[in-house]
């Protein structure tokens, strides 16, 4: 399903509109610029949608991160981990919350 919300806010900061519902429809144009169409809209969706997913794998492995750094920053200063441990739990986190493939 588009989500018209997402792409007009990516792809058209600052305009002005409001969008009553979820179909394009629904979506009165308030800003002084021209109205994009359905079809430019829904051309952009799939460019918007992998950046959405690019960013919530990115937010997951931040949190992730953030969430070992206290444990793995402890045992390194009493010597206890090792660069290559910190390397491993940093694969670890990335290959638990891979990257969307690219688009074609």
């Amino acid at each position: 399903m588009i989500d018209y919300s997402a792409i007009l806010i990516a792809n058209y900061p600052g305009a002005q509109w409001i969008l009553n519902g979820d179909n394009y429809d629904g979506l009165t144009w308030l800003d002084e610029t021209l109205k994009p169409t359905q079809a430019e809209l829904d051309a952009q969706w799939p460019q918007v949608d992998y950046n959405n997913q690019v960013a919530a794998v990115e937010t997951t492995r931040r949190t992730q991160y953030e969430a070992q750094s206290d444990g793995l920053f402890f045992e390194w200063q009493r010597g206890t981990n090792t660069k290559e441990a910190w390397e491993l739990a940093v694969q670890a986190v990335k290959d638990a919350n891979p990257y969307p493939p690219p688009l074609g």
